[in-house]
Protein backbone atom coordinates (compact mmCIF):
# COMPACT_ATOMS: atom_id res chain seq x y z
CA UNK A 1 0.00 0.00 0.00
CA UNK A 2 2.76 2.49 0.79
CA UNK A 3 3.77 2.53 -3.06
CA UNK A 4 0.53 4.08 -4.17
CA UNK A 5 0.22 7.12 -1.84
CA UNK A 6 -0.96 9.27 -4.82
CA UNK A 7 -3.00 6.35 -6.68
CA UNK A 8 -4.83 6.16 -3.19
CA UNK A 9 -5.32 9.58 -2.46
CA UNK A 10 -6.49 10.26 -5.83
CA UNK A 11 -9.33 7.85 -5.58
CA UNK A 12 -10.71 8.72 -2.40
CA UNK A 13 -10.94 12.28 -3.26
CA UNK A 14 -12.61 11.40 -6.62
CA UNK A 15 -15.15 8.24 -5.08
CA UNK A 16 -15.64 10.18 -1.33
CA UNK A 17 -19.42 8.46 -0.39
CA UNK A 18 -20.64 8.74 -3.29
CA UNK A 19 -20.58 5.00 -4.45
CA UNK A 20 -23.52 4.59 -2.65
CA UNK A 21 -25.27 7.16 -5.05
CA UNK A 22 -24.06 5.57 -7.43
CA UNK A 23 -25.56 2.35 -6.51
CA UNK A 24 -28.55 3.76 -6.46
CA UNK A 25 -29.09 5.45 -9.53
CA UNK A 26 -26.82 2.45 -11.47
CA UNK A 27 -24.69 4.44 -13.17
CA UNK A 28 -20.79 5.70 -12.76
CA UNK A 29 -19.87 9.47 -13.73
CA UNK A 30 -18.41 8.39 -17.02
CA UNK A 31 -15.74 11.65 -16.72
CA UNK A 32 -14.38 10.09 -13.56
CA UNK A 33 -14.00 6.50 -15.31
CA UNK A 34 -11.91 8.54 -18.40
CA UNK A 35 -10.22 10.47 -15.75
CA UNK A 36 -8.73 6.83 -14.24
CA UNK A 37 -7.81 5.96 -17.42
CA UNK A 38 -6.24 8.75 -18.27
CA UNK A 39 -4.08 8.46 -15.06
CA UNK A 40 -3.24 4.62 -16.32
CA UNK A 41 -5.36 3.68 -13.27
CA UNK A 42 -7.89 1.22 -15.08
CA UNK A 43 -5.02 -0.88 -16.25
CA UNK A 44 -2.31 -0.21 -13.85
CA UNK A 45 -0.24 -2.80 -15.44
CA UNK A 46 0.55 -1.28 -18.92
CA UNK A 47 4.38 -0.61 -18.73
CA UNK A 48 4.96 2.53 -18.36
CA UNK A 49 6.41 3.19 -22.05
CA UNK A 50 2.55 2.26 -23.12
CA UNK A 51 1.09 5.04 -20.59
CA UNK A 52 0.34 2.66 -17.27
CA UNK A 53 2.00 2.63 -14.33
CA UNK A 54 3.71 -0.39 -15.29
CA UNK A 55 2.59 -1.90 -11.71
CA UNK A 56 3.09 -5.84 -10.65
CA UNK A 57 0.65 -8.14 -10.09
CA UNK A 58 0.98 -6.83 -6.54
CA UNK A 59 1.34 -3.72 -6.33
CA UNK A 60 -2.05 -3.62 -8.73
CA UNK A 61 -3.56 -6.04 -6.53
CA UNK A 62 -3.59 -3.67 -3.44
CA UNK A 63 -5.07 -1.12 -5.49
CA UNK A 64 -7.70 -3.03 -6.74
CA UNK A 65 -8.37 -4.03 -3.61
CA UNK A 66 -8.59 -0.39 -2.14
CA UNK A 67 -10.88 0.60 -5.23
CA UNK A 68 -12.98 -2.85 -4.55
CA UNK A 69 -13.19 -1.32 -0.77
CA UNK A 70 -14.60 1.89 -2.13
CA UNK A 71 -16.44 0.65 -5.32
CA UNK A 72 -17.31 -2.54 -6.43
CA UNK A 73 -19.11 -1.28 -9.20
CA UNK A 74 -15.89 1.15 -10.29
CA UNK A 75 -13.36 -2.07 -9.56
CA UNK A 76 -15.56 -4.21 -11.77
CA UNK A 77 -14.37 -1.59 -14.64
CA UNK A 78 -11.16 -1.55 -13.70
CA UNK A 79 -11.38 -5.60 -14.34
CA UNK A 80 -12.88 -5.04 -17.53
CA UNK A 81 -10.05 -2.48 -18.68
CA UNK A 82 -7.20 -4.60 -17.26
CA UNK A 83 -8.44 -7.93 -18.95
CA UNK A 84 -8.64 -5.70 -22.38
CA UNK A 85 -4.90 -4.28 -22.07
CA UNK A 86 -3.61 -7.87 -21.23
CA UNK A 87 -4.99 -9.65 -23.92
CA UNK A 88 -3.75 -6.59 -26.24
CA UNK A 89 -0.41 -7.23 -24.99
CA UNK A 90 -0.44 -10.81 -25.09
CA UNK A 91 -1.92 -11.30 -28.28
CA UNK A 92 -1.83 -7.77 -30.23
CA UNK A 93 1.16 -7.26 -32.81
CA UNK A 94 3.57 -4.29 -32.41
CA UNK A 95 1.46 -1.80 -34.08
CA UNK A 96 -1.86 -3.00 -32.22
CA UNK A 97 0.05 -2.87 -28.75
CA UNK A 98 1.09 0.87 -29.15
CA UNK A 99 -2.30 1.95 -30.64
CA UNK A 100 -4.75 0.21 -28.24
CA UNK A 101 -2.85 0.58 -25.20
CA UNK A 102 -1.93 4.60 -25.76
CA UNK A 103 -6.27 4.52 -26.30
CA UNK A 104 -6.70 2.33 -23.33
CA UNK A 105 -4.26 4.45 -21.15
CA UNK A 106 -5.28 8.13 -22.63
CA UNK A 107 -9.32 7.80 -21.24
CA UNK A 108 -10.56 5.67 -23.77
CA UNK A 109 -13.00 3.14 -21.94
CA UNK A 110 -12.66 -0.80 -23.03
CA UNK A 111 -15.33 -3.62 -22.19
CA UNK A 112 -14.66 -7.43 -22.74
CA UNK A 113 -17.14 -9.89 -24.24
CA UNK A 114 -17.40 -13.25 -23.16
CA UNK A 115 -20.26 -15.59 -22.59
CA UNK A 116 -23.28 -15.58 -24.36
CA UNK A 117 -26.78 -17.34 -23.97
CA UNK A 118 -25.53 -21.17 -24.30
CA UNK A 119 -22.12 -20.35 -23.52
CA UNK A 120 -20.45 -19.55 -20.51
CA UNK A 121 -17.86 -21.82 -19.37
CA UNK A 122 -18.91 -24.33 -22.14
CA UNK A 123 -16.16 -22.94 -24.33
CA UNK A 124 -17.60 -25.41 -27.09
CA UNK A 125 -20.79 -23.93 -27.07
CA UNK A 126 -19.22 -20.30 -28.29
CA UNK A 127 -21.10 -19.23 -31.62
CA UNK A 128 -19.93 -15.88 -32.49
CA UNK A 129 -18.24 -15.82 -35.58
CA UNK A 130 -15.09 -13.71 -36.84
CA UNK A 131 -15.56 -14.49 -40.57
CA UNK A 132 -12.65 -13.21 -43.18
CA UNK A 133 -14.26 -11.36 -46.10
CA UNK A 134 -11.31 -10.01 -48.69
CA UNK A 135 -9.69 -7.47 -46.41
CA UNK A 136 -12.36 -7.48 -44.16
CA UNK A 137 -13.76 -9.45 -41.00
CA UNK A 138 -17.33 -9.85 -40.05
CA UNK A 139 -18.29 -10.24 -36.74
CA UNK A 140 -21.55 -11.61 -35.74
CA UNK A 141 -22.88 -12.95 -32.42
CA UNK A 142 -24.40 -11.87 -29.15
CA UNK A 143 -22.49 -11.52 -25.72
CA UNK A 144 -24.58 -11.34 -22.70
CA UNK A 145 -23.76 -9.28 -19.30
CA UNK A 146 -21.05 -7.26 -20.56
CA UNK A 147 -19.34 -5.70 -17.74
CA UNK A 148 -18.47 -2.22 -18.89
CA UNK A 149 -20.07 -2.28 -22.06
CA UNK A 150 -23.04 1.02 -21.38
CA UNK A 151 -19.54 3.45 -20.88
CA UNK A 152 -17.28 1.48 -23.52
CA UNK A 153 -15.70 3.04 -26.59
CA UNK A 154 -14.16 -0.58 -27.71
CA UNK A 155 -15.79 -3.45 -27.08
CA UNK A 156 -12.89 -6.39 -27.23
CA UNK A 157 -15.09 -9.65 -28.27
CA UNK A 158 -13.73 -13.37 -28.13
CA UNK A 159 -15.19 -15.70 -31.09
CA UNK A 160 -14.71 -18.52 -33.79
CA UNK A 161 -12.29 -17.70 -36.48
CA UNK A 162 -12.19 -20.82 -38.28
CA UNK A 163 -11.09 -23.46 -36.36
CA UNK A 164 -9.59 -21.43 -33.94
CA UNK A 165 -10.48 -18.44 -31.96
CA UNK A 166 -9.94 -14.70 -31.89
CA UNK A 167 -10.43 -11.65 -30.19
CA UNK A 168 -11.22 -8.54 -31.95
CA UNK A 169 -11.07 -5.05 -30.97
CA UNK A 170 -15.25 -3.40 -31.93
CA UNK A 171 -15.75 0.18 -31.82
CA UNK A 172 -18.81 0.50 -29.80
CA UNK A 173 -20.39 2.67 -31.97
CA UNK A 174 -19.85 0.42 -35.29
CA UNK A 175 -22.69 -0.27 -37.51
CA UNK A 176 -24.15 -3.32 -36.51
CA UNK A 177 -23.61 -3.31 -33.13
CA UNK A 178 -26.12 -2.74 -30.37
CA UNK A 179 -25.40 -2.16 -26.42
CA UNK A 180 -28.57 -3.24 -24.18
CA UNK A 181 -28.37 -2.36 -20.77
CA UNK A 182 -28.98 -4.94 -18.18
CA UNK A 183 -32.43 -3.73 -16.34
CA UNK A 184 -31.60 -3.60 -12.58
CA UNK A 185 -28.36 -5.86 -12.24
CA UNK A 186 -28.42 -7.47 -8.45
CA UNK A 187 -25.03 -6.43 -7.86
CA UNK A 188 -22.30 -4.17 -9.38
CA UNK A 189 -25.34 -2.22 -10.31
CA UNK A 190 -23.64 0.70 -11.93
CA UNK A 191 -21.02 -1.24 -13.42
CA UNK A 192 -22.44 -1.02 -17.19
CA UNK A 193 -23.76 -4.53 -17.65
CA UNK A 194 -25.50 -5.00 -20.75
CA UNK A 195 -26.09 -7.45 -23.60
CA UNK A 196 -24.45 -6.90 -26.63
CA UNK A 197 -25.20 -7.67 -30.24
CA UNK A 198 -23.18 -8.04 -32.75
CA UNK A 199 -24.91 -8.07 -36.56
CA UNK A 200 -22.46 -8.49 -39.05
CA UNK A 201 -20.18 -5.89 -38.20
CA UNK A 202 -17.42 -5.36 -40.56
CA UNK A 203 -14.16 -4.32 -39.31
CA UNK A 204 -10.34 -4.29 -40.55
CA UNK A 205 -8.36 -7.01 -40.29
CA UNK A 206 -6.08 -4.70 -38.44
CA UNK A 207 -9.12 -5.16 -35.41
CA UNK A 208 -8.12 -8.96 -34.62
CA UNK A 209 -5.37 -9.05 -32.33
CA UNK A 210 -2.61 -10.88 -33.61
CA UNK A 211 -4.40 -11.81 -36.69
CA UNK A 212 -6.26 -14.22 -35.04
CA UNK A 213 -6.72 -18.04 -35.12
CA UNK A 214 -5.98 -18.80 -31.84
CA UNK A 215 -7.06 -21.29 -29.65
CA UNK A 216 -10.21 -20.77 -27.85
CA UNK A 217 -8.79 -22.36 -24.60
CA UNK A 218 -5.47 -19.76 -24.74
CA UNK A 219 -7.44 -16.84 -25.30
CA UNK A 220 -10.08 -17.98 -22.56
CA UNK A 221 -7.22 -18.57 -19.96
CA UNK A 222 -5.31 -15.64 -20.29
CA UNK A 223 -7.97 -13.23 -20.20
CA UNK A 224 -9.52 -14.52 -17.45
CA UNK A 225 -6.47 -15.24 -15.15
CA UNK A 226 -6.38 -11.60 -14.76
CA UNK A 227 -10.06 -11.33 -14.47
CA UNK A 228 -9.88 -13.44 -11.48
CA UNK A 229 -6.83 -12.00 -10.15
CA UNK A 230 -8.80 -8.63 -10.06
CA UNK A 231 -11.37 -10.14 -8.56
CA UNK A 232 -10.02 -11.85 -5.80
CA UNK A 233 -8.21 -8.37 -5.14
CA UNK A 234 -11.56 -6.87 -5.44
CA UNK A 235 -12.87 -9.39 -2.75
CA UNK A 236 -10.41 -8.27 0.13
CA UNK A 237 -11.29 -4.73 -0.32
CA UNK A 238 -15.39 -5.90 0.09
CA UNK A 239 -14.34 -7.49 2.93
CA UNK A 240 -12.22 -4.98 4.69
CA UNK A 241 -15.28 -2.31 3.95
CA UNK A 242 -17.40 -4.94 5.74
CA UNK A 243 -14.87 -5.03 8.60
CA UNK A 244 -14.28 -1.34 9.01
CA UNK A 245 -17.92 -0.68 9.18
CA UNK A 246 -18.65 -3.51 11.55
CA UNK A 247 -16.13 -2.46 13.68
CA UNK A 248 -17.25 1.25 13.90
CA UNK A 249 -20.71 0.07 14.30
CA UNK A 250 -20.01 -2.32 17.53
CA UNK A 251 -17.96 0.73 18.87
CA UNK A 252 -20.65 2.92 18.82
CA UNK A 253 -23.67 1.07 18.92
CA UNK A 254 -24.79 0.39 22.41
CA UNK A 255 -26.97 -2.41 23.07
CA UNK A 256 -27.75 -3.27 27.11
CA UNK A 257 -25.41 -0.47 28.70
CA UNK A 258 -22.57 -1.37 26.74
CA UNK A 259 -21.13 -1.24 23.51
CA UNK A 260 -22.16 -3.81 21.15
CA UNK A 261 -18.88 -5.26 20.72
CA UNK A 262 -18.48 -6.31 23.96
CA UNK A 263 -20.90 -8.93 23.44
CA UNK A 264 -19.50 -11.92 22.89
CA UNK A 265 -21.54 -12.73 19.71
CA UNK A 266 -20.94 -9.55 18.31
CA UNK A 267 -17.07 -9.91 19.07
CA UNK A 268 -17.49 -13.31 17.65
CA UNK A 269 -18.18 -12.05 14.32
CA UNK A 270 -15.55 -9.11 14.61
CA UNK A 271 -12.99 -12.06 15.24
CA UNK A 272 -14.59 -13.95 11.88
CA UNK A 273 -14.18 -10.45 9.69
CA UNK A 274 -10.36 -9.83 10.91
CA UNK A 275 -10.09 -13.57 9.88
CA UNK A 276 -11.15 -13.26 6.60
CA UNK A 277 -9.48 -10.09 5.77
CA UNK A 278 -6.38 -11.46 6.39
CA UNK A 279 -7.28 -15.36 4.93
CA UNK A 280 -8.24 -13.36 1.88
CA UNK A 281 -5.50 -10.83 1.34
CA UNK A 282 -2.56 -13.93 2.35
CA UNK A 283 -3.65 -15.95 -0.28
CA UNK A 284 -4.10 -13.11 -2.90
CA UNK A 285 -0.68 -11.75 -2.33
CA UNK A 286 0.70 -15.73 -2.50
CA UNK A 287 -1.01 -15.20 -6.12
CA UNK A 288 0.30 -12.20 -6.96
CA UNK A 289 3.87 -13.41 -6.14
CA UNK A 290 3.16 -16.44 -8.14
CA UNK A 291 2.06 -14.10 -11.06
CA UNK A 292 4.83 -11.49 -10.86
CA UNK A 293 7.15 -14.62 -10.97
CA UNK A 294 6.00 -15.92 -13.95
CA UNK A 295 5.65 -19.21 -12.81
CA UNK A 296 3.61 -21.84 -14.70
CA UNK A 297 1.10 -22.12 -11.29
CA UNK A 298 -0.18 -18.83 -11.88
CA UNK A 299 -3.24 -19.83 -13.59
CA UNK A 300 -4.43 -22.11 -10.83
CA UNK A 301 -3.03 -19.94 -7.99
CA UNK A 302 -5.84 -16.82 -9.66
CA UNK A 303 -8.90 -19.45 -9.24
CA UNK A 304 -7.71 -20.06 -5.72
CA UNK A 305 -7.38 -16.39 -5.24
CA UNK A 306 -10.65 -15.85 -6.86
CA UNK A 307 -12.32 -18.77 -4.96
CA UNK A 308 -11.20 -18.14 -1.59
CA UNK A 309 -11.65 -14.12 -2.27
CA UNK A 310 -15.39 -15.03 -3.61
CA UNK A 311 -16.43 -17.25 -0.79
CA UNK A 312 -15.04 -14.98 1.78
CA UNK A 313 -16.62 -12.02 1.15
CA UNK A 314 -20.02 -13.26 0.71
CA UNK A 315 -19.82 -14.34 4.33
CA UNK A 316 -17.73 -11.46 5.53
CA UNK A 317 -20.91 -9.44 3.54
CA UNK A 318 -23.49 -11.46 5.17
CA UNK A 319 -21.76 -11.17 8.71
CA UNK A 320 -21.53 -6.96 8.55
CA UNK A 321 -25.46 -6.76 7.73
CA UNK A 322 -25.86 -9.13 10.86
CA UNK A 323 -24.24 -6.56 13.13
CA UNK A 324 -25.43 -3.76 11.84
CA UNK A 325 -28.84 -4.98 11.68
CA UNK A 326 -31.34 -2.33 10.38
CA UNK A 327 -28.56 0.52 10.46
CA UNK A 328 -26.84 -1.58 7.35
CA UNK A 329 -30.04 -2.35 5.51
CA UNK A 330 -30.67 0.55 3.82
CA UNK A 331 -30.02 0.51 -0.09
CA UNK A 332 -27.13 1.90 -0.97
CA UNK A 333 -25.41 1.44 2.26
CA UNK A 334 -21.82 0.29 2.24
CA UNK A 335 -22.68 -3.52 3.66
CA UNK A 336 -25.81 -3.80 2.25
CA UNK A 337 -24.09 -2.99 -1.56
CA UNK A 338 -21.23 -5.30 -0.34
CA UNK A 339 -24.09 -8.35 0.28
CA UNK A 340 -25.37 -8.07 -3.23
CA UNK A 341 -21.84 -7.43 -5.05
CA UNK A 342 -20.16 -10.12 -3.19
CA UNK A 343 -22.75 -12.41 -4.12
CA UNK A 344 -22.26 -11.77 -7.79
CA UNK A 345 -18.39 -12.70 -6.83
CA UNK A 346 -19.51 -15.89 -6.72
CA UNK A 347 -20.73 -16.36 -9.82
CA UNK A 348 -18.68 -14.16 -12.51
CA UNK A 349 -15.45 -15.29 -14.19
CA UNK A 350 -16.14 -18.90 -13.28
CA UNK A 351 -18.76 -19.87 -10.98
CA UNK A 352 -17.64 -21.31 -7.46
CA UNK A 353 -18.41 -24.47 -8.51
CA UNK A 354 -16.38 -23.73 -11.55
CA UNK A 355 -13.70 -22.97 -9.84
CA UNK A 356 -13.82 -25.94 -7.46
CA UNK A 357 -13.56 -28.70 -9.95
CA UNK A 358 -10.52 -26.56 -12.09
CA UNK A 359 -9.00 -27.04 -8.48
CA UNK A 360 -9.92 -30.17 -8.10
CA UNK A 361 -8.54 -30.82 -11.08
CA UNK A 362 -5.33 -29.99 -10.41
CA UNK A 363 -5.17 -32.27 -7.06
CA UNK A 364 -5.57 -34.97 -9.57
CA UNK A 365 -3.23 -33.90 -12.22
CA UNK A 366 -0.13 -33.53 -9.46
CA UNK A 367 -1.46 -36.12 -6.58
Amino acid sequence: MSELPDELTFLDELVGDRAGDWDVAGELPVELLRKLGAMGILCAEVPVKFGGLGASSLRNGELTAHTGALCSSLRSVMTSQGIAATAVRRFGDRAQRQRYLAELTGGRLAAVGFSEPGAGSDLAAMTTRVRPDGDSVVVTGEKRWVTGSRYADLLLILGRHGDDAAAVVVPADAPGVRVEPVPAPMGCRAAGHARVVLDDVRLPTEAVLGGGRQPLSLLFTTALSYGRMSIAWGCAGIVRACLRAAAAHAREREQSGKPLGEHQLVAGHLADLYTAEQIVTQVCRHASAVQDAGSPEQAVAAVLAKQVGATHAARAAATAVQVLASWGAGDGHVVARAYRDAKLMEVIEGSNEISRLVLARHVLDNA
